[in-house]
């Protein structure tokens, strides 16, 4: 874990990852809703719900409304690259060759993400708040705080989304013997297969039932559990109402267990060139 730890904070691509996946927190949670309450380009009637949204008090519920589209897909991409990478570069050769086990080099690389996963957490949570302070100040606003049970419910949720995309990543990572194909196949099942399957759904039972159990949905649902407006009422893309809150977490936790148990599988028993 330590040396992947080393690599990751030495590779500028995770850096790049991580100041997207906070540029866009910020661009999109706070940002652009704040120049359309100055510019009222909303109507009237929103701007009371709009400008709660941005005050401290409503932090855990932005925060987690992002995270089912472009949160899952910047962890998504970081799984995919940190552990497809390995094979482009020789890297999984070399280790494997030299003193760990790959169960042992596996855990270290799932530990590594683990600590940069909590670490973007924390920091969109931190830049959020940062941002939250601003407006309330900006607007002689509230400056009251969420209650703490809120905030704890909308980190470990975050974490538990940001979780399960990266472990995914990494299975693709692993499946693909390299990060672009992962990286492509990941961005076609999160932004066009999973929508098409929940919109097939609404008129086919069956793939409706799959659909309801797909990675996104539940990622979907938990964010809406969480207070995050639904996308078909007017919310946040990638946000809805599929499941309840302990449905769609035990679901996230089941498919993060599946991706990393498939994927130290095939780490472990696959030929590594």
């Amino acid at each position: 874990m330590s040396a992947e730890l080393l690599r990751l904070r030495k590779w500028p691509v995770l850096w790049v990852l991580l100041g997207v996946g906070l540029a866009l927190d910020v661009l999109f949670g706070y940002l652009f809703d704040y120049l359309s309450y100055r510019t009222g380009s909303r109507p009237v009637s929103e701007d009371a719900p709009l400008l709660a949204g941005l005050l401290p008090a409503g932090v855990p519920v932005t925060t987690v409304e992002g995270m089912p589209m472009f949160g899952g897909a910047i962890l998504l991409i970081l799984g995919a690259v940190a552990a497809g990478s390995g094979y482009g570069w020789g890297t999984w050769k070399t280790v494997l060759t030299t003193a760990p086990s790959r169960l042992r080099a596996f855990t270290g690389l799932l530990g590594a993400l683990g600590a940069v996963v909590a670490g973007l957490v924390a920091a969109m949570f931190a830049a959020n708040f940062a941002c939250a302070f601003l407006v309330a100040t900006a607007e002689s606003a509230s400056f009251e705080l969420p209650p703490l049970a809120d905030l704890a419910r909308a980190a470990g949720g975050a974490l538990l989304m940001h979780s399960m995309w990266a472990s995914c990543g990494v299975l693709l990572g692993i499946v693909a013997r390299g990060p672009a194909l992962a990286v492509g196949l990941g961005m076609v099942w999160t932004l066009a297969v999973e929508n098409l399957l929940r919109g097939t759904g609404n008129v086919l039972a069956p793939v409706g039932a799959l659909a309801d159990v797909l990675p996104g949905t539940a990622a979907g649902s938990l964010a809406g559990a969480l207070g995050a407006t639904p996308f078909a009422a007017n919310g946040t893309p990638g946000v809805l109402s599929t499941l309840d809150g302990a449905a769609a977490a035990l679901l996230l936790a089941g498919w993060t267990v599946a991706f990393t148990l498939l994927a130290g599988l095939l780490l472990t028993r696959r030929d590594i060139t």
